[in-house]
């Protein structure tokens, strides 16, 4: 490499933030040529292309998308000098293995400095991340919506949700979703849902798609107050003003050995211990003190997720299928979640193994992740892994069929047998609640 020469990079990410790094630090930058994209974690990205609409003008015809499994190649054929990773919800010894790949194979590893990617905005910004996926992130974004718009009075709060662009990425640039009939109309999968519906069913507009540089933009243009939803355990796009980060005492230790997690715990101004109802002591003081060790200055709040159904009774001493939170139980590395526990809770006398059920693209996933419990992930990256998770479903001989996702499940597939949905709400024990720390912040 001499200094005329720019830095042959390739973006090693998962449909997400690898696209966030390169439009805001790749796209425009002379100094450097990105050869391409490698992709994991996420089903049917790889192969595809990173559009020109989207890719700018160094890049008249896109960029290639690879699996990552080809990346020492890729290094060696297109004589890489820098491997930038991009992609989130993995332990630090797995980053370091891959910079052991890639630095035998010849070139440099980075992590991004997350201020150079964090874009300002007008109006203020209140993140709400974790240290993984499936700690309680999602309510806790619903509770900050709830104080913004009830007791701070802010009568436009948006929400911008981390990137899940698993369709056409030009037509995904800029997604505004304000019903359900926008989701439809975009062809949403399951995981989307799950996040942009919660806040549509509470009157809210929430923005995601690729170019955060245009979303912010346009949410700014009809927002006092912006919520940035994070996804997996990644850093915020946009420079909060508050920084509110959630821990799980179920993975005690993971707050301080996954990445990007433990950096977010590190950056917190507050942190939020969650399921402090179901999990032991001993994993909740692990957690507190790896939170005060790490980040001595962040207020800390303690949190439940109180579990509600709407026919308790007609659980009891039955035969149940639980279906959980798809990426909680992929790359999240959780054998349950909280249907398991609400089963448990109100009486189920069994809870089946769905495995031997499981069809195509579903048993694909549990080859996959192997440390899935007897519980049913809610794949549907696509109506192909849909009808395999219905199929699954009504395969599986149970009585009672517990949903344990932040959607309603029976809008997109059809069940055979009666079913409920297990939903969850973050409430605070003690002081200080968010409400406090919102209320000091932003308070009128």
């Amino acid at each position: 490499m001499t200094s005329q020469r720019p830095v042959r990079t390739i973006i090693a990410g998962a449909a997400g933030r690898d696209f966030h790094d390169f439009n805001t630090v790749y796209r425009h930058n002379e100094s450097a040529r990105v050869i391409g994209f490698t992709a994991t974690q996420i089903p049917n990205i790889d192969g595809r292309l990173y559009p020109p609409a989207l890719s700018g003008p160094l890049y008249p015809d896109g960029l290639p998308i690879y699996p990552e499994s080809e990346l020492t190649d890729l290094i060696g054929k297109h004589e890489i000098d820098e491997v930038v990773f991009s992609y989130s919800d993995v332990s630090h010894e797995y980053v370091m293995h891959l910079a052991s790949r890639v630095l035998a194979a010849g070139a440099g590893f980075r992590l991004m400095n997350p201020r150079q990617t964090m874009l300002k905005s007008t109006r203020p910004i209140v993140a709400v991340c974790a240290v993984r996926t499936g700690s309680g992130k999602s309510q806790t974004s619903r509770k900050v919506l709830d104080i913004l718009k009830g007791e701070l009075g802010y009568q436009r709060v948006v929400a911008v949700r981390h990137p899940m662009p698993y369709g056409d990425l030009a037509a995904q640039a800029v997604q505004r979703f304000a019903s359900n009939a926008d989701m439809d109309r975009a062809h949403c999968t399951i995981e989307e849902r799950e996040e942009y519906e919660p806040y549509i069913d509470r009157g809210a507009v929430i923005f995601a798609g690729v170019d955060y540089e245009a979303i912010l933009r346009q949410a700014e243009a009809e927002a006092d107050v912006i919520i940035w939803d994070g996804g997996n355990n990644d850093l915020p796009f946009f420079r909060p003003d508050y920084h509110i980060v959630v821990v799980d005492p179920h993975r005690p230790g993971h707050e301080v050995r996954y990445h990007p997690g433990e950096a977010n715990l590190r950056m917190a101004d507050a942190v939020v211990i969650n399921k402090i109802d179901t999990a032991d002591a001993a994993g909740v003081n692990t957690v507190l003190a790896n939170v005060r060790a790490a980040n001595p200055t962040a207020a800390i709040v303690r949190g439940a997720s109180p579990l509600f159904v709407d026919d308790p009774a007609a659980i009891k001493g039955k035969r149940v299928l639980v279906i959980e939170d798809g990426p909680t139980l992929t790359h999240g590395e959780m054998a349950y979640g909280a249907g398991v526990v609400a089963a448990q809770q109100f009486g189920a006398a069994d809870i089946v193994d769905p495995r031997p059920y499981a069809v195509r693209t579903i048993a694909d996933t549990y080859r996959k992740y192997p440390t899935t419990g007897a519980v049913l992930p809610a794949m549907g990256y696509g109506r192909e892994q849909m009808a395999d998770l219905e199929e699954t479903i009504n395969r599986t001989p149970v009585d009672m069929v517990l949903i344990a996702t932040p959607i309603d499940l029976g809008r997109l597939v059809d069940i055979d047998k009666p079913n409920q949905r297990v939903r969850y709400e973050l409430q605070e024990i003690g002081r200080p609640t968010l409400t406090d720390l919102l209320r000091q912040k932003f308070g009128k």
